[in-house]
């Protein structure tokens, strides 16, 4: 049975589970359920810690970016700037390829803008704010740089567009239930289409 690893940050480990069950009796889906990728260095890491300790993969499917691109106070600048981010991209790329595996690169879900926040929005609810220009310029970055390499994008900033609320939770930043099956569903087509040019 051919193995897949899914690696990425928060929003990865909320259709992790939903893809395992989709590939069920197909391929063999590994994942840190423990762990997100975080930011794409500390992701090239986790990769290599797969590689180095379960061996090969089929496919290897991953997305960063929020990490990278998220300015934290009293920061004025985010973690990763975009050259950085591209560059660590690259630097997993590498090791996905040198372990045989294909690569498919997810891109990061969309921001509702502050106008139409406040129809998810609750109180009490701890919010991080991002904002969309910033998941632009981070994906065209990185799809532009995959697309360079022959790399395939799991476009899952379009499927959330699909949702008048961008399937955001009250936190502004993660997915509802519904929005993390949709994302599972797309990713393990996506899975199955890069399985089959082995």
């Amino acid at each position: 049975m051919k193995r897949v690893l899914l690696l990425g940050d928060s929003i990865r480990m909320g259709y992790d589970s939903f893809v395992k069950e989709l590939l069920d009796g197909e391929f063999e889906v590994f994942y840190d359920d423990n762990d997100n990728g975080r930011f794409a260095a500390y992701t090239l890491w986790q990769a290599n810690q797969f590689f180095k300790n379960v061996g090969h993969f089929d496919v290897v499917h991953w997305n960063n970016g929020y990490w990278d691109m998220h300015i934290e106070p009293p920061m004025t600048t985010p973690i990763h700037p975009v050259h950085e981010y591209v560059h660590f991209l690259g630097r997993t790329l590498d090791e996905i390829r040198r372990n045989g595996a294909v690569p498919i690169f997810a891109t990061s879900a969309p921001i509702l803008p502050e106008e139409d926040a406040a129809t998810v929005m609750q109180e009490g609810i701890n919010r991080t704010f991002y904002k969309n220009e910033w998941v632009l310029e981070y994906n065209k970055a990185a799809v532009d740089f995959m697309r360079s390499e022959g790399v395939a994008v799991n476009d899952l900033y379009s499927l959330c567009l699909e949702s008048p609320t961008f399937y955001k939770t009250p936190d502004l930043l993660h997915l509802t239930e519904a929005g993390y099956r949709r994302c599972a569903e797309q990713t393990a087509n996506a899975i199955r289409e890069a399985a089959a040019t082995i």
